[in-house]
């Protein structure tokens, strides 16, 4: 069936916004259409629609695995997804870092965040407002 809510330009615009929106793309183009179906309501029910799925699976693999969690096939999964995400995101943060690579500014900016997150435990939001303010500085001061 075809509704006809959206034009192809309507559409082509909606995944233009979602895609440089901060956030999953899914969820800002629920955001979007809902907003442009119905105002802010239906904006928050769309946006909510989108979530309530990956929340239920999540509340369930969750309970489930407190149930399970003597079980030794559970306990020898979590064991091996611990270094496969670790060493996932180890493979992401080194894509965001090769850019960066060439700027010896922020590789020593890098290294003096690590030892003082490793010194000293505070949250890591701390960390990034010192990055944050002191790579606003090095643009002014350029």
């Amino acid at each position: 069936q075809v509704y006809n809510w959206y034009s192809l330009d309507e559409l082509t615009q909606m995944v233009a916004v979602a895609s440089i929106t901060p956030g999953p793309v899914g969820i800002n183009v629920a955001t979007y259409a809902g907003l442009k179906s119905a105002g802010v309501l239906g904006s928050a029910l769309a946006t909510t629609a989108e979530m309530l799925p990956s929340l239920f699976l999540v509340i369930i693999v969750s309970k489930l695995l407190k149930k399970f969690s003597d079980n030794f096939y559970v306990k020898s999964t979590i064991e091996t997804l611990k270094p496969v995400s670790c060493a996932l995101l180890t493979s992401v943060a080194i894509g965001l870092l090769k850019p960066g690579i060439k700027d010896i500014k922020a590789m020593i900016l890098l290294g003096v965040l690590l030892l003082l997150s490793w010194k000293s435990k505070r949250d890591p939001l701390y960390y990034i407002l010192i990055s944050a303010i002191v790579g606003v500085l090095l643009v002014f001061i350029k």
